[in-house]
């Protein structure tokens, strides 16, 4: 396999939500009640604060964010069909809004989205702060002998194969903000 045969560890873009868009999004996403996140699901999952230490809300379908939902759907799929080409049936579960804050120390230790059921098989992460908010807390992807960064640009998206390994570096001050999203499909064959 050449170097362009590789499939890609993610994909990025910039450009899907215009400024204004993002601040509309923060703004109803800022109105949502957090919850200290846990692992193993919402639903009876356990703290373990080694590992991950965030604050997290889940994104419902509701009238005033269906745009974003209709806007998910259309990034999904561009950048599935463009660099994945999953067998993909929807949302796993509601995006999740993240805050990562500065004097907790937030983070989320290496880890894969995969293991649902149906499985994830689409990872997508959309930026929503600016990168002079923070200092830290990057998203980094583990591919074996090296490690690299995602785009840290306000409305990144970046999409990545649920069973990619990767985490969110601790952060040293100021608060990031992001939105998650998991995509499911049929067993891989």
């Amino acid at each position: 396999m050449s170097g362009s045969d590789v499939p890609p560890i993610y994909a990025s873009g910039n450009g899907a939500f215009m400024a204004e868009e993002l601040d509309r999004l923060e703004r109803h996403c800022d109105g949502l009640p957090l919850i200290e996140s846990a692992l193993g699901g919402p639903q009876g999952g356990y703290r373990d604060r080694a590992l991950r230490v965030t604050r997290i809300a889940q994104v419902r379908q509701a009238p005033e964010i269906m745009w974003f939902y209709e806007r998910l759907a259309v990034i999904i799929n561009t950048f599935n069909s463009r660099s994945f080409a999953f067998d993909l049936t929807g949302l796993s579960e509601p995006p999740q809004f993240m805050v990562y804050r500065g004097p907790e120390g937030s983070h989320f230790d290496w880890h894969m989205d995969a293991g649902s059921k149906p499985p994830r098989k689409l990872s997508l992460t959309l930026q929503l702060s600016e990168p002079a908010a923070y200092e830290g807390c990057e998203l980094q992807f583990n591919a074996g002998a090296a490690i690299s960064a995602a785009p840290k640009d306000r409305g990144a998206a970046i999409a990545f194969a649920s069973h990619t390994i990767h985490r969110v570096t601790p952060i040293v001050s100021g608060t990031r903000k992001a939105i998650v999203a998991w995509v499911t499909g049929p067993n891989f064959k």
